[in-house]
């Protein structure tokens, strides 16, 4: 006899962004449409074509996470932990306080899409200068990806399914999917589930520079991340990370937990058209956003808000756009779309986190998150997209859309807890 799937809902959450340190700063900067793009302090990125990033202000994780640790995990892993614990303090959930039996119950779905690649830079650099012996005993645990939830479930005793799923910048949503197939599935009572990542590096704006994926908009920084704008000229790297608590629904009521949102479904397809550009059409992301809602139960026309992927690329807009009008039709000009990334430029393998945790929000808050800079109309993109002011309105129903190099395509879908 088939499992009875259980209901899966959200009752914490964590985000360090290039706009705001805590999920009611980042909040309180899309309300105020906060850009985070300036000159990249961490590095002189004077011999590069872009020279700007959305890195993250005065972020100090000592409250956070164990000064030892902090010293011998990449930077990556550091905001992966510190988001973890905002999200377990907000949930009210107090590790010290479980049985053995209840930690043997809590997953840890955690991802990177690129993981330490400011750990990589600085050990090549130190065999180059130094040879063999100077490479650090900790370069290879502080360079892979799924050490961060293994570090996460160190912390805290959780002895559940604990394992990264790497898609790009598709990761953030597939390691939420996951976590939410588990507790719905039984496997598991509850997940802290995200993505974090640290590209703001020379390598990071270098490769991401050969590919021609970058904004090259020196001049103004700020207004370099422009979404469905006709002058947008390629993304803004960002950095930082995000994370959530999923928990069965009678094992969250039982102890009294606030409940932010439900998670009801969620869809994954492939391109399988090319390694980096996106299928014109949106044939994927389609078949992403309508297997989600055939497996939330939704309607189309159900739908109030869909946080899009929304990179500000040429090709990738347009694509994504394309995709909402075959999967929405008529309905498509009646919801409200933005992207987010206009603020906090894009986190790779961390953007469909904390991107679930706008849309969570705009459902908590009926409030949607602008897109900001707008400034040109692009004929192709003619869609609601919340341009440079949020707007109030009713938010039963919101998606998370998150797509990656590889043609890897994921939708999350959120709905009001009733």
């Amino acid at each position: 006899m088939a499992k009875q799937e259980r209901r899966v809902v959200v009752t914490g959450m964590g985000a360090v962004t290039p706009i705001g340190l805590t999920v009611d700063e980042f909040w309180d900067g899309m309300m105020n449409s906060r850009s985070g793009a300036a000159r990249i302090a961490a590095f002189d990125p004077e011999p590069f074509e872009t020279q700007f990033a959305c890195e993250l202000k005065d972020f100090d994780p000592s409250d956070l996470v164990d000064r030892k640790l902090s010293r011998r995990v990449d930077q990556f892993c550091l905001y992966g932990l510190a988001v973890a614990e905002q999200a377990l303090r907000d949930s009210g959930l107090d590790p010290d306080a479980m049985t053995e039996e209840e930690k043997e119950r809590v997953g840890v779905i955690f991802g990177s899409g690129i993981g330490g690649m400011g750990t990589f830079h600085q050990e090549v650099a130190s065999f180059i200068d130094g040879g063999a012996r100077r490479i650090s005993p900790f370069f290879i645990p502080k360079l892979i990806p799924d050490i961060l939830p293994g570090n996460i479930s160190i912390r805290y005793g959780f002895k559940g399914p604990n394992y990264c799923v790497v898609s790009a910048c598709a990761t953030g949503n597939n390691n939420i999917g996951d976590a939410f197939l588990l507790v719905q599935r039984g496997l598991v009572d509850r997940a802290i589930c995200g993505g974090a990542e640290s590209p703001v590096t020379e390598m990071g704006i270098g490769g991401f520079n050969a590919m021609k994926a970058l904004s090259k908009r020196n001049d103004d920084p700020a207004a370099a991340s422009r979404p469905f704008d006709a002058a947008r000229d390629g993304f803004v790297m960002g950095e930082g990370a995000g994370a959530l608590v999923l928990e069965d629904l009678d094992t969250a009521l039982e102890r009294g937990a606030q409940i932010y949102a439900e998670v009801a479904g969620v869809g994954m397809s492939a391109d399988a058209y090319h390694m980096t550009a996106p299928d014109p059409a949106g044939r994927g992301a389609f078949l992403a956003m309508q297997l989600a809602l055939r497996d939330a139960d939704v309607e189309a026309e159900e739908v109030d808000y869909l946080n899009m992927h929304g990179t500000s690329t040429p090709l990738g807009d347009v694509a994504e756009t394309n995709a909402i009008k075959a999967v929405f039709k008529d309905h498509a000009y009646k919801m409200n779309l933005s992207s987010t990334k206009s603020m906090t430029g894009h986190l790779l393998g961390a953007a469909g986190a904390i991107e679930a945790v706008a849309t969570i929000m705009a459902i908590k808050e009926n409030r949607i998150p602008p897109t900001i800079n707008f400034e040109n109309p692009d004929d192709q993109c003619d869609l609601n997209y919340t341009f440079n002011t949020p707007q109030d309105r009713e938010v039963n129903v919101g998606l998370s859309n998150a797509f990656g190099f590889g043609g890897h395509n994921t939708c999350v879908v959120f709905k009001k807890y009733r």
